[in-house]
């Protein structure tokens, strides 16, 4: 009854060399055209051969941070003096209560002047002051704040305008002049480049304390 098992245990034991061989190399075979099976085999471990490091950071997937530079404070350019043929550095102001026009009339110079090839250095807008209109009532001492008017003011600096283009340019801006706008020209300097910032009383104040 026994003599049957033990003649296949002989068998295998007698060829367990050659069946291992021939399984090894089966294995390696089915690795080439797969090598994700390698990593579910539980004799290799290959994360031993990976590296660690790096493993658990996030910052890689943060964007970067930029940091903002100070800005510099403005400086004053040099004014450009003007000539026989042309004019130095000239201020158009355009100013008004109502901010959409002077906004819209100050557009309207800009693209009149890159029209006619005139040299456009600045194009800025001044701080907007404030009038109180106080009124005082009839037969009596007491006054009241009736309104409070707002001027709007902006500034385009024209630099290198010819003499001879002066007068038309100047006779189209006063024809396409809306109601309610006012305009100058001028000559720019250095108390028009201070006007662009409002005055801090209170720090000049500290500073005159501290000298």
């Amino acid at each position: 009854m026994n003599y049957l098992p033990k003649k296949l245990q002989f068998a295998f034991a007698q060829h367990s060399p050659v069946l291992a061989l021939a399984a090894s190399t089966f294995w390696a075979s089915v690795l080439k055209q797969h090598p994700v099976l390698g990593t579910l085999s539980p004799n290799v471990r290959r994360y031993r051969s990976m590296p660690t490091h790096g493993i658990g950071r996030y910052k890689y997937l943060l964007p970067k941070v930029v940091h903002k530079k100070k800005k510099e404070r403005m400086k004053m350019k040099p004014i450009k003096a003007g000539t026989e043929v042309e004019y130095g550095d000239l201020n158009v102001k355009v100013f008004g209560y109502d901010m959409t026009l002077v906004e819209h009339y100050s557009q309207y110079v800009h693209n009149l002047c890159n029209r006619l090839k005139i040299q456009v250095a600045e194009s800025y807008a001044l701080p907007t002051k404030s009038t109180e209109i106080i009124v005082m009532q009839e037969k009596s001492t007491k006054m009241y704040a009736d309104a409070m008017l707002k001027t709007h003011m902006r500034v385009i600096q024209l630099s290198g305008l010819s003499v001879t283009i002066c007068p038309v340019f100047i006779e189209v801006l006063l024809q396409n002049q809306p109601e309610g706008v006012e305009l100058s020209v001028k000559e720019h300097t250095e108390i028009d480049f201070l006007r662009r910032f409002k005055a801090r009383p209170e720090l000049e104040e500290l500073k005159s304390k501290i000298s």
